[in-house]
């Protein structure tokens, strides 16, 4: 008989997991999610409640005794990143998700798994459910769209919470204790122009770049994946060259901090050259192939023929974007000098979208260091002035600053010991964690961020290590009930 979710250890966990996986929850779309929360809190007699930026609360009193201890804070997201291979047909809006084991591993059906950051919020629902543990006060802190832009975390008010100390439990790999994070920016270029008529006689046909890895612009932009954008500029610009196309449309990459894993272009060009073209795709397809072997597998670069469009882009504006999306930087950009192992800034040029007149580009910059996230933002803002793009800064926010000397770590670390035989790993993620933005309210609070083992969040592939998980949740209930001094 098949192993399923239902039969995975500790059920307290995967049994909320799961019923996480029946409610739809991509960013942006989280009533479902928020009214599922509020319903889980009524039914345990736990005071809940969503504040005004769409987070839901909760807060259950200290076991008779322990009122004094220091309050903890647990504390997840509740949205998901919606990404889904070519062939699925899931509707992230109304499908719940299909879990599969596969030996250790939990994964979906050709989607995401929702593991980041329902594992966490599933391990809060487990804790604050559980009447058997005696501990301090307790309150959950459930965020809305940290996907998209970190919304939840940085409408939280002042005073809204009441803890001393906060667990965040977003992080992905089991054994690691992190202590800072990557601040952010967005970094949107735009432009408008006129389009024009196809030239007379000219065929239309449909190139889609599929098969890469993508992953979360952050965790993995030092794995040295492809950037489907990037394949495509350099095939377009040869395609420009030999073939004479022109460029109707582009699609590539649909969230910002995701490395965008598929795109698809429409351009025209003389019927004699779809031949050409079509042999330019496959010397590039091999190329690709190539350049990322074992990084990608099985890179596919296809061409085939598709209705003639009304408009193209002007041959001018095409260069200049073309150009732009070559040049741009697009991975690491440094590493910390300190610590040479760990990336300090990197960009990831996440979106492209040009048709119906509009060219938009959309870059997540990160960085630990202020100046240095900075100085990449004014490097792109000046490519993309040079083309004759419009620039807007956004949703920046500052990295979160590592205390070494952290009372909570100190108690993390000898739990961790004292549970597994052997120390756990301090560091510094390069994500965008929202401890550096709940910090600004609460800048006293104490906070550590940890997890269970996840691979490949923000793609088709993710899965979690189940294994992991039991870990996890141990020490989250060791903190619970050992409290912190």
């Amino acid at each position: 008989m098949a192993v399923t979710i239902k039969d995975l250890s500790p059920r307290e966990v995967w049994k909320h997991f799961d019923a996480l996986t029946q409610v739809p929850r991509p960013s942006g779309h989280l009533q479902k999610i928020q009214q599922f929360l509020l319903d889980f809190g009524k039914s345990i007699n736990v005071e809940t409640w969503q504040d005004e930026v769409g987070n839901i609360i909760m807060r259950k009193p200290a076991t008779p005794g322990l009122e004094s201890r220091k309050g903890i804070i647990l504390q997840a997201h509740m949205d998901m990143v919606p990404q889904k291979s070519l062939e699925s047909n899931h509707n992230f809006e109304t499908d719940p998700i299909t879990t599969i084991v596969n030996g250790d591993w939990l994964c979906a059906d050709n989607t995401t798994l929702g593991a980041d950051n329902g594992i966490g919020v599933a391990a809060i629902m487990a804790i604050m459910e559980d009447n058997s543990l005696q501990h301090g006060p307790l309150e959950a802190l459930i965020t809305a769209d940290e996907e998209t832009g970190l919304y939840g975390a940085f409408g939280l008010k002042a005073g809204e919470l009441q803890g001393d100390i906060l667990l965040n439990l977003d992080s992905e790999e089991e054994g690691v204790l992190y202590i800072g994070c990557a601040g952010g920016l967005d970094i949107s270029a735009s432009m408008e122009f006129m389009e024009v008529e196809p030239i007379d006689g000219d065929v239309a046909v449909k190139v889609q770049l599929k098969g890469l890895r993508g992953g979360h612009s952050g965790l993995e932009i030092n794995a040295g994946r492809a950037n489907a954008n990037k394949l495509m500029a350099r095939f377009v610009r040869e395609a420009m060259d030999e073939c004479g196309v022109s460029l109707a449309s582009w699609n590539g990459g649909n969230m910002r901090n995701a490395i965008p894993a598929s795109c698809k272009v429409v351009l025209t060009l003389p019927a004699e050259g779809i031949e050409e073209l079509k042999s330019i795709a496959a010397d590039y397809q091999e190329l690709f192939n190539k350049e990322y072997a074992t990084i990608e597998e099985d890179i596919t670069l296809t061409v085939e023929e598709c209705e003639l469009p009304e408009t193209v882009v002007p041959e001018e504006i095409q260069d200049n974007l073309i150009d732009v999306i070559l040049a741009c930087h697009d991975g690491v950009f440094r590493f910390i000098p300190t610590i040479p192992d760990t990336v300090e800034t990197s960009s990831n040029l996440a979106i492209v979208k040009i048709e119906e007149g509009k060219a938009e580009l959309n870059i997540l910059a990160r960085s630990s260091c202020d100046s240095m996230k900075d100085f990449l933002a004014l490097r792109l803002s000046s490519c993309f002035a040079m083309a004759g793009m419009k620039v807007e800064l956004s949703g920046g926010y500052s990295g979160w600053q590592p205390n070494v000397k952290s009372p909570l770590l100190a108690a993390l670390k000898v739990a961790y010991n004292e549970m597994f035989g052997k120390e756990p790993d301090v560091r510094v993620i390069h994500a965008g964690l929202e401890c550096g933005i709940i910090a600004t309210n609460y800048p006293n609070m104490d906070m550590v961020s940890f997890g269970p083992t996840l691979m490949c969040p923000h793609t088709p592939d993710e899965k979690i290590e189940i294994p992991s998980v039991e870990k996890f949740y141990s020490l989250i209930k060791a903190l619970v009930v050992n409290g912190v001094l």
